[in-house]
């Protein structure tokens, strides 16, 4: 299976071409160019390099969020226009998980919780909880809805969920987390950085979800904001 991943929901996002699993080629765009016009010029270059067109993909992917609003909107619109214009399946994957994944190794033991974060400026973060259970044909599974909220109060929320339970936050952006950690009572939690190129990751786990059939269609694809975008905030200001 032939799948295009995209990733826009940070500012510096991302594109991978896999084939099943293995990751053919991945690239990040660059942070000060739009995602508009950075994600098909990278996108040609790929195509060009594998010597492929844009109907040869079997699965189109991208980061549903939460992130950049603006962002979300530009790489979901991408490949739905795609899976549109070529009949093929589409799927969003959480921007949380494709952090979380990356931190999950085969020592991992069963019962673990992951607090992926990306920072969301403003002092707040977006965070998720991801419990990781060997034996589901899904080795993480998210605990409650993700969220956008203060380091403090995040770190916070994990600690009351975890109950008791070994943590690992995860993060490409550190910073905006490692203070609240070491001001929580949570000093035991272990922290992992990790990489900001998401397509990869988004692509793997497409595929895992195309695998068991949990894809669907253009029409019924949206993102995972979170949070309002600044248009809207102002507006009801």
């Amino acid at each position: 299976m032939l799948t295009l991943a995209v990733d826009t929901s940070t500012r510096a996002g991302s594109l991978a071409i896999l084939r099943d699993r293995s990751v053919l080629r991945s690239v990040a765009t660059c942070p000060s160019e739009p995602h508009a016009s950075a994600l098909f010029a990278e996108l040609d270059r790929l195509l060009a390099e594998l010597g492929l067109q844009t109907r040869d993909f079997d699965l189109f992917a991208a980061a549903g969020g939460p992130g950049s609003f603006t962002g979300l909107r530009v790489g979901l619109t991408a490949v739905k226009a795609f899976a549109e214009a070529f009949a093929r399946p589409v799927t969003a994957v959480s921007t949380m998980e494709a952090i979380a994944v990356q931190a999950v190794t085969p020592a991992a033991p069963s019962g673990v919780i992951f607090g992926p974060t990306l920072d969301a400026r403003r002092g707040q973060v977006f965070g998720g909880i991801y419990e990781f259970r060997e034996s589901s044909s899904e080795d993480l599974l998210r605990i409650g809805e993700e969220v956008v909220m203060g380091a403090d109060e995040f770190v916070q929320m994990v600690s009351e969920r975890a109950a008791g339970r070994p943590v690992v936050f995860v993060s490409p952006t550190v910073g905006a987390i490692v203070p609240a950690v070491e001001r929580a009572v949570l000093r035991s939690a272990r922290l992992a950085e990790v990489s900001g190129v998401l397509a990869p990751f988004v692509g793997k786990l497409a595929y895992a979800r195309a695998l068991r059939g949990e894809v669907g269609d253009a029409l019924r694809l949206d993102a995972n904001y979170v949070r309002r975008s600044d248009a809207e905030m102002k507006w009801r200001e």
